[in-house]
């Protein structure tokens, strides 16, 4: 008897040694946490687009602080600087989501965004709780550019 359950052992591994598909390979993503988004990032795409020319989003986030600050120039000819607060949640059902308030009482970012594929070599993507359409990918990068820093401050003075 002892024999007949090692056979069907052998056979379930031999089985599923021969079932699994090695040709996909796997890319381990980080779990979604204050620490592994510490740092600046840029939005590279929206909706699976590059960014049109002369716009752009920098969000750089603080992680013992669970802050942000946020450099972007989209609807408006205008560059913006934001700050706020930023928290994560795991949902069972969708994974972790970040969510944000403005500072100043300026209230809550318009959307919860799930964050998927949180990649170690420096991209993530972000997908609108309420709009699965509504998909951004960022990109890790060293810091936000003077230039654009420059320009929003100056924005800011004069609004």
């Amino acid at each position: 008897m002892k024999n007949i359950f090692k056979l069907m052992a052998l056979f379930a591994f031999l089985f599923c040694l021969t079932s699994c598909d090695d040709d996909e390979p796997v890319i381990p993503t980080l779990e979604v946490t204050p620490a592994n988004l510490n740092g600046t990032w840029e939005l590279s795409e929206w909706n699976g687009a590059p960014l049109a020319e002369g716009t752009y989003c920098y969000i750089t986030f603080n992680r013992k602080e669970q802050t942000f600050e946020m450099y972007q120039k989209f609807d408006s000819m205008y560059a913006r600087y934001i700050t706020g607060n930023f928290s994560i949640e795991a949902d069972p059902y969708l994974g972790s989501i970040i969510s944000g308030d403005y500072d100043f009482g300026n209230g809550d970012w318009n959307n919860k965004y799930i964050v998927t594929d949180l990649l170690e070599s420096g991209s993530m993507i972000w997908t609108a709780k309420d709009d699965e359409n509504d998909v951004n990918k960022y990109i890790r990068c060293d810091k936000v550019p003077e230039e654009i820093i420059a320009e929003a401050k100056i924005d800011e003075d004069e609004n």
